[in-house]
């Protein structure tokens, strides 16, 4: 039928064009953001999962820097330390000096002036080593149990109980060997009695502030599909983790001062509660607030200061100019401090060297989860680049059609001639 009210060749041609300049602009947008999910409209799973990615990176990078902090504490207090060290070298040399049967008084008064003089600088020395208020080697910023320098060396905190797969028995760690993450959660899940195991249509909440994130056990989810749907549900809020030694999901939360708990209940309201103390390590699966275990590290402090705690407890009362054998006791007694002293210098390196390797360890971890959001959401320009231009071509394609099919009824003109 012929009819000027109705083209429906142009509607559809309208329609083609219209899902053809949309499908052009969300490509062109892709080359300008190179992101083939921006925002959450484009993908919202990806994206939730993108953004907890992207706020570990930032809490990863928030660490390192606490580390780097901590780095420049203590290599504050490594290099005083070591300026100690070579005064009492020098102090040692003004003992031996002293205990010369030679000298007269007067002689003896001099070196024991530059003896007096070398110690009245060690003091000073400790307490200038402050860096950001923090001090490791004057005893009393850092003094033990009162303020101690704590270090941040992870960025998961607030740990709870952990989801136990692939062990059966009586007591979780006896039975069957762990399961990959590929493993199902219910065939992963075996407890002392099969009414105890973990069924499809089961849930595992997890409560954390209020609220609640129920994730079902369906048929067929893997232990690596429920890891990612718990990190996209909570946006990042809770993380769960999967050892692949153990066989254990661990959850950690995003801060270390709110405590969240874990639990199972089942689809069809019988045998949840039983099925948890089963799959759950502990019955209890209150989660931890401030801080997990291992997340941080007490830095261990000294006293350098002359009259203190420390190496130079004594040190006020070395005496080399009142003759040869007090001379000769106080040099002994600044060997013992030099070995003291050294030793705790020695120290002191160690905790940096283990900072330094904990940061470079949050470098790489960082660059693996950077790594993970560009896969995640970066988009392939060969890719749509070489579509951009079959889009272009169709778009114009498209034009030419609606044209052609916008001159159809004027065929009715030649009914009438």
């Amino acid at each position: 039928m012929a009819s000027v009210n109705t083209n429906y060749g142009a509607l559809v041609a309208l329609q083609n064009l219209t899902k053809t300049t949309n499908e052009l602009d969300m490509v062109q947008n892709r080359i300008n953001t190179g992101l083939k999910v921006g925002s959450a409209k484009d993908n919202g799973a990806v994206y939730a999962i993108a953004q907890a990615q992207r706020s570990r990176v930032a809490a990863i990078a928030s660490v390192a820097d606490g580390i780097d902090r901590t780095m420049n504490v203590i290599d504050t207090g490594l290099s005083a330390g070591e300026t100690i060290s070579d005064l009492l070298v020098q102090m040692k040399e003004k003992a031996v000096a002293a205990q010369a049967g030679d000298l007269s008084a007067t002689q003896r008064a001099a070196v024991a002036s530059d003896f007096n003089e070398l110690r009245t600088q060690i003091t000073q020395i400790a307490n200038s080593a402050t860096f950001n208020g923090a001090n490791v080697v004057n005893g009393l910023s850092l003094a033990s149990g009162s303020n101690p320098l704590n270090v941040l060396l992870s960025d998961l905190a607030s740990t709870s109980s952990a989801l136990v797969h692939g062990f059966s028995g009586a007591a979780p760690g006896v039975g069957s060997p762990v399961p990959s993450r590929n493993a199902t959660l219910t065939t992963a899940s075996e407890g002392a009695a099969a009414a105890n195991d973990m069924v499809d249509g089961d849930f595992i909440n997890i409560t954390r502030g209020g609220t609640t994130w129920s994730i079902q056990n369906t048929a067929g989810k893997t232990i690596n599909t429920f890891v990612n749907e718990v990190n996209a549900a909570t946006g990042g809020q809770v993380v769960a983790v999967f050892n692949d030694t153990t066989g254990q999901i661990s959850f950690y939360g995003n801060d270390n001062t709110t405590a969240f708990t874990v639990s199972v209940t089942s689809a069809t309201g019988g045998g949840g509660t039983a099925r948890a103390s089963t799959f759950l390590e502990n019955t209890s699966s209150a989660g931890v607030a401030n801080g997990a275990p291992g997340t941080t590290r007490t830095i261990t402090a000294y006293d350098f200061t002359v009259g203190g705690t420390g190496a130079l407890n004594g040190a006020a009362g070395w005496d080399i100019g009142t003759s040869a054998s007090t001379a000769s006791t106080a040099a002994g007694l600044i060997d013992a401090a030099l070995t003291t002293l050294n030793s705790n210098l020695a120290s002191l390196g160690s905790q940096s060297k283990a900072l330094a390797t904990q940061k470079e360890f949050l470098g790489k971890l960082s660059n693996s989860v950077e790594k993970g959001i560009g896969q995640l959401v970066d988009a392939d320009l060969a890719k749509e680049s070489a579509r951009l231009q079959a889009l272009q071509v169709k778009q114009q394609l498209g034009a030419q059609a609606l044209a052609i099919a916008n001159q159809a009824p004027s065929i009715v003109l030649s009914f009438f001639r």
